[in-house]
């Protein structure tokens, strides 16, 4: 059966203390027999709350005090020290690499290394579902479960041909798209309505050098 007693330790509070004022204000009229150990362990057990909850909120209070003169702390020194590092990152004529390491300080790599030509092909998959509209997606062959490109590549040339035979060469097609994100939708013409488009793509790196070129993929435009 429901007590009516809160959870919320304030409501608890609240409530705990009306009751006992209530009940010690009317004892006689409630039946309390006010030497019974019903009651006298309950007036116990008040003091002993209202002395814990009072350190509780007080802790509470100090906390949350401690904390928010923690965190303008943390800010102003962290301030003062994101500017000296920015002096001694500066100073490369006194300060070494090793004494940034020292410091506990990440040192970058100056050196950039050259984007690899990409020797990987793409896989490209043709989704027809909606008219008169291809949803080209593609992946690496060497992780064909995710859409991730390989390292150093920009982007995903896009060719295709319409219609007749699967194109022996991108010498037999045209220049779609250079895209960047998997995938992307072509939507036709209807003079291409009922044909097959033959699709081939290969990767393009950061610095604009290009792969093999993919399997030529083919799907039949739905009108």
């Amino acid at each position: 059966m429901f007590s009516g007693i809160p959870p919320a330790d304030a409501l608890f509070d609240a409530m705990f203390t009306n009751f006992m004022t209530y009940a010690t204000a009317n004892l006689a009229n409630l039946g309390i027999n006010p030497l019974s150990a019903e009651w006298t362990t309950l007036v116990a057990a008040k003091a002993d709350w209202d002395a814990k909850f009072a350190a509780h909120v007080s802790a509470q209070n100090a906390a949350a005090a401690a904390r928010e003169g923690k965190d303008v702390s943390r800010g102003n020194a962290e301030g003062l020290l994101r500017a000296l590092i920015k002096i001694l990152r500066a100073n490369t004529a006194q300060v070494s690499p090793a004494e940034l390491e020292a410091l506990g300080l990440h040192v970058y790599d100056e050196t950039r290394t050259p984007a690899p030509v990409p020797t990987t092909r793409p896989v490209l998959k043709v989704d027809t579902s909606q008219r008169q509209r291809h949803t080209v997606s593609w992946s690496d062959e060497s992780t064909p479960t995710s859409i991730r490109k390989p390292s150093g590549v920009h982007g995903l040339e896009l060719w295709a041909k319409v219609g007749g035979d699967p194109p022996v060469s991108l010498a037999d097609c045209f220049f779609v798209t250079l895209d960047t994100r998997t995938p992307y939708t072509y939507d036709f013409e209807p003079d291409a309505f009922g044909q097959v488009v033959h699709w081939i793509g290969r990767w393009v790196n950061t610095r604009g050098e290009v792969g093999p070129i993919s399997e030529t993929e083919s799907a039949t435009v739905v009108a």
